[in-house]
């Protein structure tokens, strides 16, 4: 079902026409008079969705553009606009009369028209129904319409074109006394009028402001309006009186100066009184003027002869050209009393000051509009504001822009539209990958073709600004390798390059621990185990979990030998004569926990951690686990200090305690011994250990190019003792170094 056309749609049932490109256009025709003569015949008859007659809107338009000094050519754009709906090749065919330049200039108007009617409407998508990305709340949503309008084109004179026909349409309304769709007036409050303002087109500003206001809040508009026009007779005597009363005044004192009565407007009164929380009476500049001289000089020289005249209100005085504002305003502003008791706003600046103030775009809106000084307007978000100054320069371009082309103020971000009309910014250059990662990681992950404006392309095609981009996703899957190949062009933004590599990564582990399983699974079926918990197996190895077990595994971290040998215990028959004897852990071993003392707490239960094994007299720390005691790590140990980085304040102090019985307790500890692989080497390890009364209760090694790596944990009451039977290890032939883990 076709949606409701707004502002720039026709509710006609005229289909398309072609147009016979090849008549040549009239030499002699004014192109205003052409342009208004190729469009009658193809929008007669047809009407907006408001009633208003499509021809005549395209004139009011005109009539708009040519008030705030738009060329000729683009008033005749104004009627092309909505021609090109009746056209099968618009292009083309307003090219052949017209000239490429007002052809383009037509038609993105006219796709922008789309764009509008889409983000106002949305309309489902035919296969896919895109979640709305986190970052589209309605003010972010508010702000990328506002970039969409500036940088949908390559042609910003586009933008031109879109204020005055919502300024147009907005009139209608008005005029009819009819109300328009209530989106309409927002819209035109919350983006054009603003956008109107960083344009510097103030009439055109002021103007989309009341007309808004006025729909919006009819019972306060109403009420401001009555108290203006009930003075505004009287004001506007007094303002001209004054105005020329000031001005020859300051002349006799030989200032030649300029002075002003400044127009106010519904909307910038009731948005100042909310703003400052004022009453209507004590709304200072419903009565203002402006004094332009030439000279900073004379400017002071005036705000003394006006405070000399009048009574000043100094609480009101700002100097803003001793101290300019940030975004380089300058003028003083004072509020004075006239013999009635009546305050005057008066502004005064040099001339320079006043064509910065008009046309510096950028800074105007940034006072009028970011809440300084309690303004309740919309804020300004500055990671493009440094661009838009060059913005003030538009009315300038376009008056030379009959043959030339403009260069787009965005080149670094492109706007497109998903199948439900949400904008979504991206990096130049972006894919429709780019976008697929941008709406929903598993979205991109299952990406598998790409549709841009109802056409299939190819998942490498870079996006431009405006198009209308559908992804094709499949039920599951993940991303190809070739995405991450810089030269086939898959991929613009490092957000989505980063959560490819990131699904790459988690598949590798995921393999890696299937690998791991598989082996420790056929090891447990072998020794006879197969119903153990994996679970148990891996914390009674020194894994918190059974998936770290696979994991170490599966990378060859971790022998396989130490399973067997936790379940064979002292059988040595079936391990190799040169393999020293393997004992299963004493119960005092498992006790050991039991002599750590938490400091300042009595009865907590404590455990020695496996990833340091501590051992009196090691420097200790505690960590406050989730359920399960104090953890007691030695204090060198490197999750220790990740813990106190972390979680410093689950870090408790711990102290060794004194045995509770006569037998000291005895605490298993990893022992990692290299040398040179020989005949005999485990067994004179192991009686290096047998000699010092240690049991051995695991061994792990390998060898690689002849260096064996052995790893002993070994059960010690005394860690400096342990440190004496390692000197004595070192001495032994081939071994390069024997030392704690």
């Amino acid at each position: 079902m076709t949606p409701p056309r707004t502002d720039g749609g026709q509710t006609g049932l005229a289909m398309p026409v072609t147009v016979d490109v090849e008549s040549p256009p009239a030499p002699d025709s004014h192109l205003l008079d052409r342009a208004r003569a190729f469009a009658e015949p193809l929008l007669s008859g047809e009407t907006l969705d408001s009633g208003e007659n499509t021809l005549a809107h395209a004139l009011g338009v005109a009539d708009i553009l040519q008030a705030i000094g738009g060329s000729e050519l683009m008033q005749a754009a104004s009627y092309l606009v909505y021609a090109c709906e009746h056209l099968t090749r618009p292009q083309e065919a307003i090219a052949k009369r017209f000239g490429v330049n007002l052809a383009d200039l037509a038609v993105e108007t006219n796709k922008l028209v789309h764009v509008q009617r889409q983000a106002r409407a949305g309309r489902p998508g035919d296969t896919w129904v895109a979640p709305a990305p986190m970052a589209q709340t309605a003010s972010a949503q508010v702000e990328n319409v506002r970039k969409m309008l500036l940088a949908f084109s390559r042609d910003l004179r586009v933008v031109m074109l879109r204020l005055a026909s919502r300024l147009q349409s907005l009139r209608y309304y008005a005029a009819t006394k009819q109300v328009p769709p209530p989106a309409m007036p927002t819209e035109a409050l919350l983006v054009f009028a603003p956008l109107a303002n960083r344009l510097g087109i103030w009439d055109l500003k002021w103007e989309l402001e009341d007309l808004s206001f006025r729909f919006l809040e009819p019972a306060t508009y109403r009420d401001v309006a009555r108290h203006l026009d009930r003075t505004r007779a009287q004001r506007e005597r007094d303002v001209e009186q004054l105005r020329a009363s000031l001005e020859q005044d300051l002349r006799r004192e030989g200032i030649q100066a300029s002075v002003q009565g400044r127009p106010k407007h519904i909307y910038s009164i009731v948005k100042k009184m909310r703003g400052k929380s004022l009453d209507f009476e004590h709304v200072y500049d419903l009565c203002a003027l402006r004094v332009i001289v030439q000279t900073v000089q004379e400017c002071y020289a005036v705000l003394s002869s006006l405070h000399t005249r009048f009574t000043s209100l100094p609480e009101e005085f700002d100097d803003y050209i001793a101290k300019p504002k940030a975004n380089g305003y300058r003028s003083l502003h004072t509020v004075v009393r006239d013999q009635k008791g009546q305050p005057i706003e008066i502004q005064v600046r040099t001339q320079e000051m006043h064509d910065h103030a008009e046309h510096g775009v950028a800074a105007h809106w940034l006072y009028k509009e970011s809440g300084i000084k309690g303004y309740a307007g919309v804020a300004a978000v500055g990671h493009y504001e440094a661009k838009i100054a060059v913005l003030r320069q538009l009315l300038d371009w376009e008056r030379e822009l009959s043959g030339e082309q403009p260069r787009g103020l965005f080149d670094d971000r492109i706007y497109v539209l998903t199948p439900q009309a949400a904008i979504i910014e991206l990096v130049e250059g972006a894919t429709p990958v780019d976008l697929a990662y941008n709406v929903h990681t598993e979205m991109g992950h299952r990406c598998r073709g790409a549709r841009v404006d109802g056409a299939m392309v190819p998942l490498n095609t870079p996006l431009r600004n405006g198009q209308t981009v559908e992804i094709v996703v499949a039920k599951e899957g993940g991303p190809s390798r070739d995405w991450l190949n810089p030269e086939l062009g898959y991929l613009a933004g490092q957000r989505a390059r980063g959560k490819v590599r990131a699904w790459f990564n988690a598949r590798a582990m995921h393999e890696t621990v299937a690998r791991g399983r598989d082996a420790v699974e056929k090891v447990l079926q072998r020794e006879g185990k197969t119903s153990v918990n994996h679970e148990d197996l891996a914390r009674e190895l020194g894994f918190d979990a059974a998936d770290a077990l696979f994991e170490a595994v599966g990378k060859d971290e971790f022998s396989l030998r130490q399973i067997e040998s936790l379940y064979r215990g002292g059988d040595t028959s079936n391990q190799n004569a040169d393999a020293p004897l393997i004992k299963a852990p004493t119960q005092d071993s498992k006790r050991a926990g039991g002599g750590v003392l938490v400091v300042g707490v009595d009865s907590l239960m404590t455990q020695l951690a496996r990833c340091c094994k501590p051992a009196p007299p090691d420097p200790i720390c505690g960590f406050v686990t989730r359920g399960k005691g104090v953890s007691v790590h030695r204090a060198d140990c490197t999750n220790m200090r990740e813990f106190l980085a972390r979680k410093p304040e689950r870090v408790i102090e711990v102290q060794w305690g004194q045995p509770r019985t006569d037998k000291a307790p005895v605490y298993p500890v990893d022992v990692v011994v290299q040398a040179v692989d020989r005949q005999g080497l485990l067994r004179d390890v192991s009686e290096v250990f047998v000699k010092e009364k240690m049991n051995v209760i695991g061994v792990h090694s390998q060898t690689n190019r002849e260096v064996a790596w052995m790893t002993f944990t070994v059960e010690t009451a005394d860690a400096a003792r342990l440190q004496q039977a390692l000197g004595q290890i070192a001495q032994l032939k081939g071994v390069r170094g024997a030392r704690r883990r």
